[in-house]
């Protein structure tokens, strides 16, 4: 590795895969000689894994914009001075490596030329279309934004669930992050749903690759296939194989409903608080445990509360934003 590349990592902190992936940027960029070995030798180590394809991907795409943005500042220099192109490639590649370094890896994620941010209100539902024929659905109270680029795809989940029906393309991934979480596209369907103390991602058809950073790297790990729902926490990772049944279950606000199979009044009260903001509490724990199934508009919660009236017997007190129910 040249001088400069352990400069730029040192100070970016990157590791070992993004090292090397910095070293591939350098020297397909910057080498003269560049030959078919060269690209045959970088091809292979691109093949040999997801994780160094992203890396590269992400390290090129930025290298891109800093030269760009670099140029803007060094076009009017080149123009007066007479000095050789030599000394002016180094002062443009010294230009280029200080932004990177100053960026570090966290600062690709965060340069977000053309981002879009949409957003859905509580009980909302909204169907999003980009060029690449990708389709994203945002459920209840979600906030996405998103760069898709020709040379980039790129997805941040800030809060909520949205499903993911991805266009694959094995050039240009397809990722989301959420937090410190990402989940990269193999060709696929995808459910993710981000709350305040877990993260769950559901595939229903292909696959995707579920990885995080920071703490929960090593333990975070995990290649989701058909059927696979990973939920995860601050401090561990479960991965259980879903019936299609459930899964169509997970889905069912998709057309508006929520869809129940024995679950207690607590959990199914939780739901619906996702949907309006009219919120159910209950006044006792012996009222709360009672089990219920079936099917439910998502934003009629009167509803519901009327089906457990009749159903158990239970009181319901109206109470402006709050519906108490007890025995």
């Amino acid at each position: 590795m040249s001088d400069v590349g352990k400069d730029v990592n040192a100070a970016s902190g990157m590791n070992a895969t993004e090292t090397r992936a910095a070293d591939w940027v350098l020297a397909r960029r910057l080498t003269h000689e560049w030959g078919e070995a060269d690209q045959a030798a970088l091809d292979e180590w691109l093949e040999s894994s997801l994780v160094n394809r992203i890396a590269y991907l992400r390290l090129d795409a930025a290298w891109e914009r800093a030269n760009r943005l670099a140029a803007l500042h060094l076009d009017e220099a080149e123009g007066e001075s007479a000095r050789s192109k030599w000394p002016m490639m180094l002062l443009r590649v010294a230009a280029v490596l200080g932004v990177v370094a100053a960026l570090g890896v966290a600062g690709f994620y965060a340069m977000q030329p053309r981002v879009k941010t949409y957003a859905t209100e509580v009980g909302g539902h909204e169907l999003i279309s980009f060029a690449d024929g990708t389709k994203i659905e945002l459920n209840t109270n979600t906030v996405l934004r998103a760069r898709m680029t020709t040379s980039e795809r790129v997805v941040w989940l800030d809060r909520g669930e949205a499903y993911f029906q991805v266009n694959h393309d094995s050039a240009h991934p397809f990722v989301v992050i959420s937090g410190n979480r990402r989940v990269t596209d193999l060709g696929t369907k995808f459910l993710i749903r981000r709350d305040p103390n877990r993260f769950e991602v559901a595939v229903v058809q292909g696959r995707v690759w579920f990885d995080a950073s920071g703490k929960q790297s090593a333990s975070q790990t995990a290649l989701l296939t058909k059927g696979d729902e990973a939920i995860a926490s601050a401090r561990s990772l479960s991965v259980s194989k879903e019936s299609e049944r459930n899964l169509a279950r997970q889905l069912s606000w998709r057309k508006g409903v929520l869809v129940f199979d024995r679950v207690s009044l607590a959990e199914a009260a939780k739901e619906f608080n996702r949907y309006n903001e009219r919120k159910i509490v209950f006044a006792d724990r012996e009222a709360a445990n009672h089990m219920i199934g079936g099917a439910f508009p998502a934003t009629n919660v009167d509803a519901f509360t009327s089906a457990i009236q009749i159903a158990f017997g239970l009181r319901i007190d109206d109470r402006k934003n709050e519906i108490v129910i007890s025995r």
